[in-house]
């Protein structure tokens, strides 16, 4: 069972290792956005994995916590690239007399 446990351990560490990889290296910002919700998927089922092996069902409460944060932090990241540069800096953007952008 423990060697179970260890290779399941082992096995989500090398996703969260190339899914660091791809945050890192991706082309676009929607593979880095794709990639820290992956690792954050990838660390609440680490922690739920330590809950077990510790015996400590408590501790799944905060991998729950943590799921909800990284869902969250996601919607807000996705939001910002969606929203553009000028909602970033909170400067609102210049508007010609006529309506159009300069």
């Amino acid at each position: 069972m423990n060697l179970l446990l260890v290779a399941a351990s082992l096995a989500i560490m090398t996703t969260m290792a190339l899914a660091l990889a791809r945050a890192l290296l991706g082309p676009t910002i929607f593979d880095r956005i794709l990639a820290v919700n992956m690792f954050g998927t990838k660390a609440v089922l680490l922690v739920a994995v330590f809950a077990f092996v510790s015996g400590r069902p408590d501790v799944l409460d905060i991998a729950l916590l943590y799921s909800l944060l990284n869902f969250v932090g996601v919607v807000a990241a996705l939001r910002l690239v969606e929203r553009g540069k000028d909602y970033a800096d909170h400067k609102k953007p210049e508007i010609n007399k006529d309506g159009s952008n300069p």
